[in-house]
C-alpha cells in the first residue's frame, strides 16, 4: 500500500500571530497612541453625570432661568431699541447663558478625562495626529469601509438608535397628557413638566449608553489584544534586536548587578566576621567546618558598598576586624562565594580564632 506524504512548511505556522504581545510591543503601541479605548464610555459617563448634576441642581437652574425670562419680559420687552440698549441686552443674555452652561461644560471636560483615564491611564502623545500619506490611500480606505470594525460600528449605531428612540418614545407617550395641556400651564409649571420629562429621558438614555459602552469596551479590548498579537518569529526578531540595543543591554546588566548586590547583602548576616581596611574595603567571611573545606568570602565591597556591609554587620552583631593588608588581598584575589586560597589560610585562620575566642566558641 502506497503512503502519500505531504510536505508541511513549518515557516507558514511560524508566521501566524498566535502569541501574546511582549511588554516592549505593548509599550511601543502605547507610545503610538494604540490603546484599548471605547468612545462610548466617555459619552455615556458624561451624559450620566450631567443628568445627575441636573437632578440635584436643576431646580436652582430652573429658578434662575425663570427669573431671567421674568426680568426680560418685565424690563426689556417694551424698552426702546437702540445700539446701546441692544448691546446691554446681548451682554446680559450671554452672561446668563454662560452662568447656566459653564458647570455642564466643566463636568463634560472632567468626566471625559476620567473616562479615558480608567480605560488606559495617563497618556499624552501627538503621534495619532501626525499626517501620514498612507491615510490617503483609497485601497486602505475601502478596506476600512468594508472591515469588521466598520460592521461593528454600524450594528452599534443601529442598536443605539433603536434602543434610545424606543425609550424616548415610550417616555413621551406616557407623558402625553402633560404635554398636550402644556399651553394652559404657567411658565413655572411648564418648566417643571419639561424638566421632569427631560430627566427621565436623560437618565434612560444614559443607562442604555452605559450598557452599550461596557460591551463596546470589552470588544475594543479584545480587538486591541488581537491586533497586538505576534508570531513566534516576531518574538525572536524582537529578542535579537533587544540583544543588540546598547541601552537594553545596559539596563539588563544594571538589573543583574542590582540583583547580585541584593543577594550578596542578604548573605552578610550569615558571616562569621567582616574584615575591613577599615574605610575602603569590607569582606564578609564565613566558615562551617562540617560543610566547607576552607573559609569562604560571601560578600565584599569597596567604599559605599563596604560601608553598607559594615552597617548590616553591626545591625546583626557580626564582629568586624580591622586588618588592612588582609582586607586588600582578599578583595583583590577572592571572588564572592569562592574559598580562601592556601596562601591566605594562616592569616584568615588567626582572624577566625580571634572571633571565636570573643564569642566563647574556643
Amino acid at each position: 500500500m502506497n503512503r502519500v506524504r505531504f510536505h508541511v512548511d513549518l515557516q507558514f505556522f511560524a508566521g501566524e500571530k498566535t502569541e501574546k504581545a511582549t511588554p516592549r510591543k505593548r509599550q511601543k503601541a502605547r507610545e503610538d497612541g494604540q490603546v484599548a479605548k471605547s468612545q462610548e464610555v466617555a459619552a455615556a459617563l458624561i451624559l450620566l453625570v450631567i443628568f445627575l448634576f441636573l437632578l440635584f441642581m436643576g431646580k436652582n437652574m430652573g429658578e434662575r432661568l425663570y427669573q431671567f425670562f421674568q426680568s426680560f419680559f418685565n424690563r426689556h420687552l417694551l424698552m426702546e431699541l437702540t445700539e446701546e440698549t441692544t448691546e446691554t441686552l446681548m451682554i446680559e443674555m450671554a452672561y446668563q447663558a454662560a452662568m447656566l452652561i459653564w458647570p455642564i461644560f466643566l463636568i463634560a471636560v472632567v468626566v471625559g478625562f476620567f473616562a479615558n483615564y480608567i480605560q488606559f491611564g495617563l497618556l499624552f502623545t501627538t503621534k495619532p495626529l501626525v499626517f501620514k500619506l498612507d491615510r490617503l490611500d483609497p485601497i486602505k480606505g475601502a478596506k476600512k469601509i468594508f472591515s469588521l470594525q466598520a460592521l461593528v460600528n454600524l450594528v452599534k449605531s443601529i442598536l443605539k438608535v433603536t434602543f434610545i428612540g424606543t425609550a424616548v418614545w415610550l417616555i413621551l407617550w406616557n407623558g402625553k397628557d402633560d404635554l398636550l395641556t402644556l399651553a394652559t400651564k404657567s411658565i413655572g409649571d411648564m418648566l417643571i413638566v419639561i424638566g421632569k420629562l427631560t430627566l427621565q429621558m436623560g437618565f434612560t438614555v444614559a443607562i442604555l449608553l452605559v450598557i452599550i459602552a461596557i460591551f463596546d469596551y470589552m470588544y475594543q479590548r479584545f480587538q486591541h489584544e488581537k491586533q497586538l498579537r505576534m508570531s513566534k518569529q516576531d518574538i525572536k526578531d524582537e529578542y535579537k534586536m533587544m540583544e543588540g540595543d546598547p541601552q537594553i543591554k545596559g539596563k539588563i546588566k544594571q538589573k543583574q548587578r542590582e540583583m547580585a548586590m541584593h543577594r550578596m547583602m542578604q548573605e552578610v548576616p550569615n558571616a562569621d566576621v567582616v574584615i575591613t581596611n577599615p574605610t575602603h574595603f569590607a569582606i564578609a567571611v564565613k566558615y562551617d567546618g562540617e560543610t566547607m573545606q576552607a573559609p569562604m568570602v560571601i560578600a565584599k565591597g569597596q567604599d559605599f558598598i563596604a560601608l553598607k556591609i559594615k552597617e548590616i554587620a553591626h545591625e546583626n552583631e557580626i564582629i568586624t576586624v580591622e586588618n588592612k593588608p588582609l582586607a586588600r588581598m582578599l578583595f583583590a584575589q577572592v571572588e564572592i562565594n569562592q574559598q580562601i586560597p592556601e596562601d591566605l589560610f594562616q592569616a584568615v585562620a588567626e582572624v577566625l580564632a580571634y572571633v571565636y575566642k570573643l564569642k566563647g566558641k574556643i
